[in-house]
């Protein structure tokens, strides 16, 4: 029965990080997609550190986000694939709180350039498209996040056994 309640809780906990993520995008659309971006939902991307539900949650939350947001089919694919790159990431990190967000930086600002040259025609140098993203991807991840982190932190039985220590 236990891992009943588990499997049901990690299924609820993942649909609700994939509704929050499309929520979050599509209500801050005009900063959420473009060559310079800053996805409020991304503040999402700490939640590894709290569940593993977080990361079939963020990378579905990711793809509906971006087919409802009128994306490109290879930002569906490829933007996608950089949320679950940074979501795996993260939860091989999670022992240490400041590396979560790591990966997803990584991946998407090496990724994302590549989509919005080849997938939006944006016409700007590649490295500047990466800082951009990078700039972006730094305030979403790092400083929303950590912020909604510590909020987290100070919330028992959110996640129930999964919560990492301070």
């Amino acid at each position: 029965m236990k891992d009943r309640k588990t499997s049901v809780r990690l299924l609820t906990q993942g649909a609700v990080i994939a509704a929050l993520y499309v929520a979050l995008t599509l209500v801050f659309a005009p900063i959420s997609f473009g060559a310079m971006q800053v996805r409020v939902s991304e503040a999402l991307t700490i939640l590894p550190l709290f569940t593993p539900a977080a990361i079939p949650g963020l990378f579905l939350g990711c793809v509906l986000a971006n087919l409802l947001g009128s994306a490109v089919l290879l930002d569906v694919v490829f933007g996608s694939l950089a949320t679950l790159i940074g979501a795996v990431g993260g939860w091989l990190l999670r022992k240490n709180r400041w590396l979560v967000p790591v990966p997803t930086i990584v991946s998407n600002t090496l990724i994302i350039p590549l989509v919005l040259r080849y997938g939006y025609g944006v016409d700007l140098p590649l490295w500047l498209s990466a800082v951009y993203i990078l700039v972006g991807e730094i305030l979403g991840c790092y400083v929303l996040g950590e912020l909604f982190a510590s909020v987290l932190l100070r919330r028992e039985k959110i996640f129930g056994a999964n919560r990492p220590s301070r």
